[in-house]
């Protein structure tokens, strides 16, 4: 196997083991990890030489719950940090994200999610269902670099307080310039989750199904969402970029065989924003 393939065949393994592994043996590889990092030798080896950081945000249009029919205006911040002289290829999808391992074929790290909570006040449809706490996701994550036109990207969190569920996203986005300045890129975009996300979500159990008048249902896992996302990014300076985005997905299986979306909601998510960010190198010796 070339690099290539050695590097897929690693991103399709972490999101097979992330969504299917037990869950207290996937803690104690990341508390070995942490360990192992920890080290002052690992450390000196880990931050020395060049890196950047990338910061903004964006202003989103999309529904008000993941599920819903009814929409809403937020906010998104943009973080992200890696070792090398600049940035590569990424998309509004990457959730916050630090790289500990870059090459010109892989880069891979650590990558986090903040879960906002979820009530009644959200949205009408809510009403009756029990209240989803603020929490976050935490895992790690891999970027493949297929071509110079292609990435993949693999996500495994687990949930934090919201939700106890693990989270895959997988994502392909093909890219090109269309002007020294200017970027086109497109491609599919893929969710999994496993019953502990799916549950806070998508469940409805016998009380909250009385005081919602709407069915009971107890989700199993499997494939979340499945559809398809597109940008243009301007880099309006060496350090500024600015991006217009859309993506459309359709909520799939345990999530759309909800009584929630069956009833009150859709199985038809669209979203589209603007989003401006800032990069800076930063050095250690």
């Amino acid at each position: 196997m070339n690099e290539v393939e050695i590097a897929i065949f690693g991103l399709v393994y972490c999101v097979f083991l992330g969504v299917f592994m037990n869950r207290l043996r996937l803690i104690a590889l990341l508390s070995a990890s942490v360990a192992v990092s920890s080290s002052p030798a690992f450390a000196d080896g880990l931050f020395s030489g060049n890196w950047y950081v990338t910061l903004g945000g964006a202003g989103i249009s999309a529904p008000t719950f993941e599920g819903s029919k009814n929409r809403k205006l937020f906010f998104q911040p943009i973080i992200s940090v890696g070792r090398g002289g600049a940035p590569r290829f990424s998309s509004r999808n990457d959730n916050p994200s630090f790289a500990i391992y870059n090459t010109d074929v892989l880069r891979a790290g650590v990558v986090g999610k903040f879960v906002p909570s979820r009530d009644a006040g959200t949205d009408d449809a809510l009403r009756g269902l029990s209240e989803v706490k603020w929490g976050g996701e935490l895992g790690g994550f891999a970027d493949v670099y297929v071509t110079d036109w292609m990435r993949a990207r693999a996500e495994v969190r687990q949930g934090i307080r919201a939700h106890d569920g693990l989270v895959a996203d997988i994502a392909v986005d093909a890219f090109t310039d269309i002007a020294p300045d200017l970027r086109v890129s497109a491609g599919p975009r893929m969710t999994f989750a496993t019953s502990g996300y799916t549950s806070a979500y998508y469940g409805v159990d016998a009380a909250e199904s009385a005081a919602s008048g709407l069915s009971q249902y107890n989700p199993d896992g499997g494939v979340t969402s499945y559809g398809a996302g597109g940008a243009i990014t301007w880099n309006a300076t060496d350090k500024i970029t600015m991006s217009a985005f859309t993506e459309y997905k359709r909520l799939a299986g345990p999530a759309a065989d909800s009584s929630l979306v069956q009833e009150r909601g859709s199985k038809n998510q669209l979203m589209f924003g603007v989003s401006a960010s800032y990069k800076f190198g930063v050095s250690f010796n």
